[in-house]
């Protein structure tokens, strides 16, 4: 177990909370890319196979728990890009 790679995964698994409350909140994904959501994803994946295969230890929960946020945080994004919440658009006419 390397304390740094605990680290490591816990600074970066504070983001992932704020970034799905702001999803919540605003009901909107501007600005987020799904490629790099999905690129992280594959490495939190990448991540627990390694953990998985040569060190099992206890920071396996911290790489399981920040890919599920991300994942959760992917669906948000792909929900609200078809699904578009907060105002919605005038339409011409539409009074």
């Amino acid at each position: 177990m390397s304390g740094w790679e605990a680290g490591m995964l816990v600074c970066f698994g504070m983001s992932w909370p704020v970034s799905i409350a702001k999803a919540l909140r605003t009901k909107r994904s501007d600005g987020k890319s799904r490629l790099f959501l999905s690129i992280i994803l594959l490495g939190y994946a990448c991540g627990l196979v390694h953990k998985w295969l040569h060190d099992l230890d206890w920071v396996m929960g911290l790489y399981a728990l920040n890919f599920a946020l991300v994942a959760i945080d992917l669906a948000l994004c792909l929900h609200y890009r078809r699904h578009p919440g907060g105002r919605s658009p005038r339409r011409p006419g539409a009074e």
